[in-house]
């Protein structure tokens, strides 16, 4: 982008906010560095991003616009793939130790986006997850940004800040059993409040953590994206388990499918017992 196109956007900013000239002006006083246009999509190659690594990459309620009814399928798509990218690029963005936030509405259709899915397929894993509370951002105003009320806010509801780390990081610090659970979207808490409980064999957690981060998050979840999903973590551990030593063989991972495959049993048979003591207590 050319100085003449971020002087344009710049000004496109300033019409649509009345608050923005001042706002901006105090983060450029700040030793703020300000760049306009760029995209969610493709920012890891913009020309003043590339090259650069960071502590944090924040994204508050990412939205791609507006195609009609927020609930059809066809729309969640759109919105998924936006922040699907969004992670692939910020992913390959950060410091050692660097974090990937995301503010996002958790009641439905939002939380058909499965916010925590789509990170693990850009090999990020949740570190925590809190309730969001504009008060405390102080000044944080959320806009509409874009038709004849882009300044004015959106309605929040339940929100919540989903905070990623590289799941290389989490390896590197073995703490996967100390991530916090969140709550799951679109789900009976009460019911899956730890599904995995049965999950103890750390090797095989270690080795598959996409996949398991993935059952907690789409937990009494049924939806088209769930089965290719559910391939592409399996595939996340295969090259894991195969590149940490050049000397293993495919066969040797089959070990460990078999492993995955009796600890999903023990996950189903808990999940059953769970169902049939809430069915006892009239809870279903």
């Amino acid at each position: 982008m050319n100085c003449i196109d971020n002087f344009i956007l710049l000004d496109v900013v300033i019409k649509k906010y009345k608050s923005a000239k001042t706002n901006l002006d105090r983060l450029n006083n700040s030793g703020a560095r300000l760049l306009f246009g760029v995209d969610a999509r493709t920012m890891k190659i913009h020309s003043h991003l590339h090259p650069r690594k960071f502590d944090r990459i924040v994204y508050n309620f990412p939205h791609a616009g507006f195609f009609g009814k927020e609930s059809d399928d066809g729309v969640i798509m759109i919105h998924r793939n936006l922040v699907c990218s969004f992670f692939k690029n910020a992913s390959q963005m950060l410091r050692p130790n660097g974090e990937v936030h995301v503010s996002h509405k958790t009641k439905f259709p939002f939380d058909c986006w499965n916010i925590v899915e789509l990170a693990s397929q850009s090999c990020l894993t949740l570190l925590e997850c809190v309730e969001f509370k504009r008060e405390d951002y102080p000044g944080y105003n959320n806009k509409r940004g874009d038709g004849v009320r882009s300044d004015e806010p959106f309605p929040l509801g339940e929100c919540r800040t989903y905070k990623f780390i590289s799941s290389s990081t989490a390896l590197y610090h073995g703490n996967h059993q100390e991530l916090q659970e969140i709550p799951l979207q679109g789900a009976n808490t009460s019911l899956f409040t730890d599904p995995a409980r049965a999950i103890d064999s750390t090797e095989c957690f270690r080795i598959f953590v996409e996949y398991f981060d993935h059952a907690r998050s789409t937990c009494g979840k049924n939806d088209c994206y769930l089965s290719s999903s559910v391939r592409d973590h399996l595939r996340f551990g295969f090259q894991r388990y195969m590149a940490e030593d050049h000397r293993r063989q495919s066969i040797d991972f089959v070990k460990l499918l078999e492993e995955l495959r009796s600890l999903s049993k023990q996950r189903i048979e808990f999940l059953q017992k769970r169902l049939w003591e809430l069915d006892l207590r009239g809870g279903l």
